[in-house]
Formats: C-alpha cells, sequence, structure tokens
C-alpha cells in the first residue's frame, strides 16, 4: 500500500538528523513505498474550499551533510492526499492553532496526525491537568498573590510559559529566591497569558523521562538527566539521554491516559514524567524515538508508520462501508 504523504514541519533544512522523530518516521515512510512531500506551515493556504499547500517532493538518506533533497515546488490539494503529518514545532501559538483550523477541513478523509481538532484542544501544558491524580501540584493563573501563595506553600517551584517549549524560560525558584517578583513582571511583560507554576521535583536530578505512547499504548522510554547546575533535562539544553525502562508508576500513569489519547486520534504522544508525576503531555512534535530506538534495539517510527496505516485502512474501509 503505497500512500501519499506530506509532512507539514520548518525547514528541513536545519534539523540533527541522529535525533529528530520527523526525520525518522520520513526514513522509514520512503522505505515503506510511500510519496513524500514537504511543505511550511506558511505555505498552505485555504482557498475557495480547498486548503492547499506549495510543497515541494522529498527524498531522504542518513547520510550527514546530504540527507534530503527537495524537487521543484508545486501547489497540493492536501484533500488529494492520503496522510498529513504535522510535525512543526511549537510555540503552540496563533500561527500553530490557524493550521489546526485548516487542516481540520481535510480530517479525517486526509488521515492527520495527531487529530488536528485533538491538538488545538489539548495544548501540552494545560491538557496534563485533567489528569489531576497523576499531576504534582500545580497553578496555572497570572494573579501575582496566588503564585506567591503558592510558593508559602509549597517552597520549591518551577515557574513555565503556559506555551513555551524546549524548556525556554524554565525557571526554578527557591522558598528564599529574591527573584520571584522581578521573574514575574518578566513573563507579564511579554505575554498576557497566565503561567504554570508547579511543586520542584527533586527526582528531576535523577532524570526526566520522556514516555513515547503509540495509539495509547506505550512503546519506549527515554531518561533526560539535566547537567550539573541546570534545573532543565531538555537534550538540547546539555540534557544526557540514559536508557531506561518503565516503572510500575509510569506503567500506571500510561493506563490511566492511554485510552484518552486513542480516543482522541492521538497516534503519536509523548510524555513526560518526573518521579511519580505526570508533567507534560507533548501531542504536537514530539520527540525521542531515535534515542529510544539506539538504546533499545527497536524502531519505534515502524511502529508508528504501522498505526497510521491501520487508522488510514480504518478510514477508508469505514467511508466504503457509509
Amino acid at each position: 500500500m503505497s500512500l501519499a504523504v506530506a509532512i507539514q514541519m520548518d525547514a528541513i533544512e536545519g534539523i540533527d538528523i541522529d535525533a529528530d522523530s520527523t526525520f525518522a518516521l520520513a526514513l522509514e515512510a520512503q522505505r515503506r513505498g510511500h510519496a513524500l512531500y514537504h511543505y511550511l506551515p506558511s505555505a498552505m493556504s485555504f482557498r475557495q474550499g480547498r486548503v492547499v499547500a506549495r510543497a515541494q517532493p522529498l527524498e531522504v538518506r542518513r547520510q550527514a551533510g546530504d540527507f534530503a533533497t527537495l524537487g521543484a515546488p508545486e501547489m497540493l490539494d492536501l484533500a488529494a492526499l492520503d496522510v498529513v503529518l504535522m510535525r512543526q514545532d511549537p510555540p503552540f501559538d496563533m500561527t500553530y492553532i490557524t493550521t489546526t483550523h485548516l487542516l481540520e477541513h481535510i480530517h479525517p478523509e486526509t488521515l492527520v496526525v495527531n487529530d488536528p481538532v485533538e491538538v488545538r484542544n489539548a495544548p501540552e501544558k494545560l491538557f496534563v491537568t485533567h489528569f489531576d491524580d497523576v499531576m504534582p501540584p500545580t497553578l496555572i493563573s497570572a494573579d501575582v498573590a496566588e503564585i506567591k501563595d503558592f510558593r508559602a506553600e509549597h517552597k520549591d517551584i518551577i515557574l513555565k510559559p503556559l506555551f513555551g517549549n524546549g524548556g525556554i524560560g524554565v525557571f526554578h525558584v527557591g522558598p528564599d529566591d529574591e527573584n520571584l517578583n522581578a521573574l514575574l513582571e518578566m513573563f507579564a511583560a511579554g505575554s498576557r497569558e497566565p503561567i504554570m507554576v508547579q511543586l520542584y521535583l527533586p527526582e528531576v536530578r535523577a532524570g526526566d523521562k520522556r514516555i513515547i505512547l503509540i495509539d495509547g499504548r506505550a512503546a519506549g522510554a527515554v531518561n533526560r538527566v539535566p547537567m550539573a547546575g541546570e534545573a532543565r533535562s531538555n537534550l538540547h539544553v546539555g540534557g544526557r539521554a540514559e536508557r531506561s525502562s518503565l516503572t510500575k508508576r509510569e506503567q500506571e500513569i500510561c493506563k490511566a491516559i492511554g485510552p484518552s489519547l486513542k480516543d482522541r486520534g492521538m497516534i503519536f504522544v509523548g510524555i513526560d514524567v518526573i518521579g511519580d508525576y505526570l508533567t507534560e503531555i507533548n501531542v504536537t512534535s514530539p520527540t525521542g524515538i531515535q534515542e529510544i530506538d539506539r538504546f533499545d534495539e527497536v524502531s519505534l517510527e515502524a511502529d508508528i508508520w504501522d498505526a497510521i496505516e491501520a487508522s488510514h485502512s480504518a478510514t477508508r474501509s469505514s467511508r466504503g462501508a457509509d
């Protein structure tokens, strides 16, 4: 079964082919004989009832410095394709949200991964609040007095921009840290959005675990250990990847959230767990599959494509039955 697949992502020229999950997905799709196209989110348009994109045919190879060949640009009617992978990086801003509205016009006849309506309804740091029994003490607010009360109660806290990504703008604030007012002023000056405040989990020194769920099932995990003197464990800010398996508590967390993810059409999801707590659910452009592949000698991208193809076939069969 050869599919026509478009990848909506940022510029492919700047990716790290040894870490980028989208690259691994593209390689696997090509191995299966699927035709690939690449386009930027800014190249998508809504025109007289059609969702189109100025896209380029794409070929990929695992060769440093020469890993992608893009063909001549052409205007694609996205409704004529089989699959669109929505893989641009956050921030989850109005530009991102607009792409979900446009892709909603073609899904599920053209399978969009992940479901654009559900992605729009599930920003990473807000979606986790629907699973209160597995998340750490959390406050989402722009009220300075409320934030100060939260610190007074919990002492050590973490401040995060509500729609940020990659560990940018994340701060550890202790009980006597005199920078809290200045940080809140900085957040207020940069955005009108509330901020996320959570109990600081000292277990992060042992690692922040990224767990990949495919169609609602836990498929693998990698531990990300922060460098000395750093509260963030993100790999691109110096975190170190370590092989990891799932603890009993992590399996419980996955079982608690997995059915909801599957019901929402979330085929490829990455969750973050520190100690016994779920801290984020990443549905926009999850990463981590290449690190898990290397540690566990598996191919998560193959498992993801198995799930995508099964969903595509089920959609086509359902339409045929109608």
